[in-house]
């Protein structure tokens, strides 16, 4: 059966080779279907079998026909004509940095240029010399794209924390090496998406020469692609795309907003602009050549009339409708989380250990640590803590910390000395259990139930079924934003990792709550975002 992923890619392809004939609206229509399609929580087969397939935000009749063809028969004959009509080269043009589907088009129609081979023979035999928009400096350009392709993975989208590291240090560095005012870092990873396809960066500076030297000095650049009077543009070790801009102050909260996204957002947003008189782009919201905001993100916001909106709502444009209309939810915010539930000691951490990770805990205001303690590597049940580690815990005054275990269906019975409550794994059987057995102690987190949300689905409902939360998080052992959005609209609490006693710049924490917030959840659904009455944690609270 082809699976939500597969027909998301499918309507992908179908967006990118629209783009090369020139079609203007279609293109993000299919690519609108195509996030939707992605972020189901359940397949696509069940909800086409129960007609429902023009519910799918986005999916209209047309892309609905199309998705049922794909169902039967694995296959959407509008693609295929179009493969027949489209060099499959123009393609691998138009991803190539800097060119994009116009420039591939120009290739194709005005030279006949259809793929990147193709492409190189003409600048090497000097055809590109003297064509409208293609000076010396332009085509250099192109020449060093081609030649970084088999390097840079163009078109390659990279896990939120592969990129939190880099985006972290190039922060660091400009902030304490640069000539700048402010820095911030926008677009897919500022929205905390799972996947992350170039990372744009953000600062104010009178000195933009000094700040580029700075960032193309950092050891994990592999290659600079571009730099002009405002933008620079590199491509990392793990072939990441980079594009630094140095923006002015009168217009930073513009380009902040612009630059984050969504498109789908953005393009709400200028139709609010149009039907107020208004103009809004990366510069600004201007009325007729006058600008009216731009230095904050509030105020071009306030002047379209809208509630400023966390960045990680800011997906297909429903959300400034919401804002409006005062029904968006507060998400979760790191000020709200005041304990962890799911901490890993291993057995022989000692007084220091115990220490740093108190300190830590204290200084970001998490009063209660579940800790669970490892045991030997190949062990399935629960481990034991050593009295040596019981007494450091019981020794530190920062922090309350709470003995946990980990346990799976088939160990959920096994007694663990002085234990306050179990978090429950798939272990070896991946299938969770219609009814959990009787055990000594409550369970209280569901975790490392993986990232797919419709494999997840029996997990969640097994937390909702006996009050208790659900982890999100980056990696493959947990939820992510989508599969954290479907536990919460079954009613279910999440737990949200801190991250805490972990090395500083390490994404766990930021990455997991940036999932929670994208998902919508309030600290309301948050269990580690509430007290833990008489020293345990809090059952599931309620609305």
């Amino acid at each position: 059966m082809p699976t939500n992923a597969e027909a998301a890619d499918q309507l992908r392809e179908i967006a990118d080779l629209l783009d090369v004939t020139g079609e203007r609206f279609k293109p993000e229509a299919y690519r609108r279907a195509a996030r939707s399609v992605e972020s189901l929580t359940e397949p696509l087969a069940a909800v086409a079998g129960r007609g429902g397939l023009r519910e799918i935000p986005g999916v209209g009749e047309a892309i609905a026909e199309k998705l049922t063809e794909f169902l039967a028969t694995g296959r959407i004959p509008y693609l295929d004509r179009l493969h027949a009509e489209i060099p499959s080269g123009l393609l691998a043009l138009m991803r190539l940095p800097g060119l994009g589907p116009k420039t591939a088009r120009r290739f194709w129609l005005e030279l006949g240029i259809e793929g990147p081979a193709e492409l190189g023979d003409a600048i090497a035999a000097g055809r590109l010399v003297g064509v409208a928009g293609f000076g010396p400096k332009k085509i250099e350009q192109i020449r060093g794209a081609l030649a970084a392709a088999p390097t840079a993975r163009t078109g390659h989208r990279f896990p939120i924390e592969e990129v939190y590291p880099i985006a972290r240090s190039i922060v660091d560095a400009l902030v304490a090496g640069a000539p700048t005012e402010r820095v911030e870092l926008a677009g897919s990873f500022r929205r905390c998406r799972e996947t992350v396809g170039d990372l744009d960066v953000l600062v104010t500076s009178d000195a933009a020469e000094r700040v580029f030297d700075v960032f193309s000095a950092l050891p994990e650049v592999h290659e600079i692609r571009m730099r002009g009077p405002t933008k620079e543009t590199v491509v990392m070790r793990n072939g990441l795309q980079v594009d630094l801009r140095v923006v002015e102050p009168a217009a930073f909260g513009a380009a902040l907003q612009y630059f984050t996204g969504s498109k789908d957002h953005n393009v709400r947003l200028r139709t609010i602009a149009r039907d107020a008189g208004l103009k809004i782009n990366e510069y600004g919201v201007f009325r007729g050549e006058e600008r009216v905001a731009g230095a904050t993100e509030a105020d071009v916001y306030e002047r379209m009339g809208v509630p400023w909106i966390p960045p990680e709502l800011r997906e297909d444009g429903h959300e400034i409708d919401a804002a409006r209309a005062g029904t968006l939810p507060d998400p979760v915010a790191a000020r709200d989380l005041v304990g962890d539930l799911h901490l890993h000691l291993p057995p022989l951490a000692d007084g220091a250990t115990i220490a740093r990770i108190g300190a830590d805990a204290h200084r970001r205001g998490i009063a209660d640590l579940g800790v669970v303690v490892d045991g030997p590597p190949d062990a399935d049940g629960p481990a034991a803590a050593p009295d040596e580690l019981r007494r450091f815990l019981r020794d530190d005054r920062s922090t309350r910390w709470h003995l946990a275990a980990e346990a799976t269906p088939d160990t959920v019975r096994s007694p663990v000395a002085d234990v306050e409550y179990l978090i429950l794994r798939p272990g070896r059987a991946p299938a969770a259990p219609s009814v959990v057995p009787d055990r000594p102690v409550p369970v209280r987190l569901v975790a490392h139930v993986g990232p797919d949300p419709i494999a997840a689905r029996p997990w969640i409902d097994l937390a909702r079924s006996i009050d208790a939360a659900i982890e999100v998080g980056p990696g493959p052992e947990r939820l992510d934003s989508t599969g954290a959005r479907a536990a919460l609209a079954v009613g279910g609490t999440l737990s949200v990792p801190t991250g805490v006693g972990l090395p500083e710049r390490d994404p766990l924490g930021p990455v997991a709550l940036g999932f929670a917030r994208r998902a919508g959840a309030t600290a309301a659904r948050v269990t580690n975002a509430r007290p833990w009455p008489n020293g345990r944690p809090a059952a599931r609270p309620h609305r």
